[in-house]
């Protein structure tokens, strides 16, 4: 019987500075930014204990963990790392799908599979020192669901009898895909667990989300037909960032295009990636739409780069006076990385100013 597992490295980062030195297992760590500005990656279960979380700035971490341990990011070291724990796991799945440098979709065939996945988990941490959770379901968004469900080292399985009851106490921040921005739309309007959005019919949701709300509406359902794709390759990688309040202070607008520039990075970062166009989008006041994009001799993952291009690019297209509602960056021509960036890549190709009405 085919089944699809979602297998996830614990606090992968954390994990392979904790085997690198080993004193660090008895004290919280975090791996990211060294400097107050800047943002953690991941933290260790020991930092998580008091309320740390990847994406939080390194101010508030060090607040609420004065004696927290900063290490600064070691990507060369952690893809050897998830090389070693994914050359392992693939050899168990029929079809294998990774997805970032610490997760990974397998699609096996197997009579009992939760006891497959406790000899992975047993082979990963003898050979490679790495902690793994595994859920275990019959589509992608339940197995990852699943995974997150006993952390770390867990393994959890989803049944389809099992549906939809065993998800309707969670909370809507677990529905992947949804994103903060989501979670706080649904918020603002009294939704907070997935039994409240099971309320809401597709057509809200679509209004609500676009397309994607047709998605959520089926995934909360336990209805999810994607397959496990071992030649997937992503188009493109980016964010934005929508205002409470329209702005046209250009120190503003400088600002969130370099907390954009570093969250890219770390995504880049976990899918093992960069990318050479980078694209700038702007709504204005009026829900108008407009982009321009350079392409890059070489490409870039670095979240220097990332601002200062994106930051040249807000100086050709920003008009002054002008309120802004919305701002992103996204990085397309996406490629494997190599560790040979060059810093600073300002040769480039500007391309035409890209307006959509």
């Amino acid at each position: 019987m085919n089944n699809i597992l979602h297998i996830d490295c614990d606090a992968f980062y954390a994990s392979c500075e904790e085997i690198r030195n080993p004193k660090l297992k008895s004290f919280p760590v975090a791996v990211g930014g060294l400097s107050n500005k800047s943002i953690i990656t991941t933290a260790n279960y020991k930092a998580r204990e008091f309320g740390l979380h990847s994406a939080m700035p390194v101010f508030m971490a060090k607040e609420l963990c004065p004696n927290l341990i900063l290490i600064a990011v070691d990507h060369p070291y952690y893809r050897e790392k998830s090389m070693e724990v994914f050359d392992i796991i693939k050899k168990y799945a029929k079809d294998f799908e990774q997805v970032s440098i610490d997760e990974a979709y397998l699609l096996i065939d197997s009579p009992d599979p939760k006891d497959l996945a406790i000899e992975i988990q047993k082979e990963v941490l003898l050979k490679t020192k790495i902690n793994v959770s595994i859920g275990i379901s019959y589509n992608k968004f339940l197995a990852k669901l699943a995974s997150d469900w006993n952390k770390p080292h867990g393994i959890k399985e989803i049944s389809r009898k099992d549906i939809p009851e065993i998800l309707l106490d969670l909370k809507i921040s677990k529905v992947h895909g949804l994103g903060s921005h989501g979670v706080d739309k649904l918020h603002n309007i009294g939704i907070y667990t997935i039994d409240d959005l099971m309320k809401l019919n597709e057509e809200f949701l679509i209004d609500l989300f676009g397309k994607h709300g047709s998605y959520i509406y089926n995934v909360i359902r336990g209805v999810d037909n994607r397959e496990v794709n071992p030649t997937r390759e992503r188009k493109s990688l980016g964010r934005e960032r929508t205002f409470k309040e329209n702005t046209n202070n250009i120190n503003i607008l400088n600002q969130y295009l370099k907390e954009i520039s570093e969250k890219i990075e770390n995504d880049l970062a976990k899918k093992d990636l960069q990318g050479k166009t980078v694209n700038i989008k702007l709504k204005n006041s009026n829900f108008k739409t407009i982009t321009r994009a350079v392409t890059l001799q070489e490409p870039i993952y670095k979240k220097e780069d990332i601002y200062e291009i994106s930051k040249d690019l807000l100086k050709d297209i920003y008009k002054k006076g002008e309120y802004i509602r919305l701002i992103g960056i996204f990085l397309s021509k996406l490629s494997s990385r190599n560790s040979n960036q060059l810093t600073f890549l300002w040769l480039y190709n500007k391309k035409e100013l890209l307006q959509n009405e």
